[in-house]
């Protein structure tokens, strides 16, 4: 019994490895009224990008990594409001977090002084990063994660203002991600042009352009994101918006989601059709 059930398992891990060889997989996680993203490189290196407004992570990351899994390489908070880093506490408690990064704005959440003690304990042995503009994370295998923004000291900014932008690059496929940047940071990025320098081993030089096949649309679809020519600089063939079904706020906001369809833009929402995953070889992108 005890040698079919480790046989079993075995043929588990065989086969995830072989369905992940070469692959990156991005998750736009069903958490309701909120964000988390979760990533694995064809490397099989992790990232968990907010973790939602509760518990609900737990069950979505079960969804989407193997049950004998409990380690997530890199966990970053975008801002530190509820509906980002609710959850986050908890996934600290259950996996393995080697690396955090996040913009050092604190915020009115419980949820985020509790996760600040986790990751400040010494016993944790979390490194911590405060991001900045031109810094990148290696996940191995050509896959990359620069970061565009704060590219300053954000002290004083309002949370979703001081959100952290990323882009996540593997071969030919581009998705960036926003938090809940507001129009005027979208307009700042349009301004903006540079190279970034590496914050592991990342290829050094890799220019930070906006366009992406997909974008994950700013503040859960909200009015105060997603401006124009913003969208347009990124010109995505893909737009998720991650938001609670029937919520309190109307995310997303029609004007915004007419925009989206002006400019021929497939719309992908987890309030209606729940956890978005997509798969990229480098070349072509998939939806699954």
């Amino acid at each position: 019994m005890i040698v079919l059930l480790f046989l079993a398992i075995f043929s588990f891990y065989v086969a995830f490895r072989e369905e992940r060889k070469g692959i990156l997989t991005v998750a736009f996680l069903n958490i309701g009224q909120g964000d988390a993203i979760f990533i694995e490189a064809p490397s099989g290196n992790q990232i968990l990008i907010d973790g939602g407004p509760g518990k609900s992570i737990l069950r979505e990351l079960s969804k989407v990594m193997p049950f004998y899994d409990r380690s997530v390489d890199v966990v970053l908070a975008t801002h530190a409001d509820q509906d980002h880093v609710g959850g986050l506490p908890d996934v600290f408690k259950k996996y393995k977090v080697s690396l955090f990064l996040e913009t050092g704005v604190a915020g009115p959440s419980s949820s985020y002084e509790e996760l600040e003690k986790i990751v400040n304990n010494d016993k944790a042995d979390i490194k911590k990063i405060i991001a900045k503009r031109g810094m990148m994370v290696d996940l191995g295998d050509g896959a990359v994660l620069q970061i565009f923004f704060p590219d300053r000291d954000p002290s004083g900014m309002e949370t979703n203002t001081s959100s952290i932008v990323t882009r996540l690059v593997y071969g030919e496929n581009e998705f960036l991600l926003t938090g809940d940047s507001p129009k005027a940071i979208e307009q700042y990025l349009v301004s903006l042009g540079s190279q970034g320098r590496s914050l592991t081993d990342a290829p050094k030089g890799t220019p930070l352009t906006l366009q992406s096949d997909v974008l994950k649309a700013g503040h859960h679809g909200s009015k105060t994101s997603s401006s124009d020519n913003f969208v347009r600089a990124v010109n995505p063939e893909y737009v998720v918006i991650s938001a609670g079904k029937d919520n309190r706020y109307g995310h997303p906001h029609q004007e915004v989601v007419d925009l989206f369809n002006k400019l021929n833009i497939k719309i992908l929402r987890t309030d209606t059709e729940g956890r978005i995953v997509f798969k990229s070889d480098g070349v072509d992108l998939e939806v699954k």
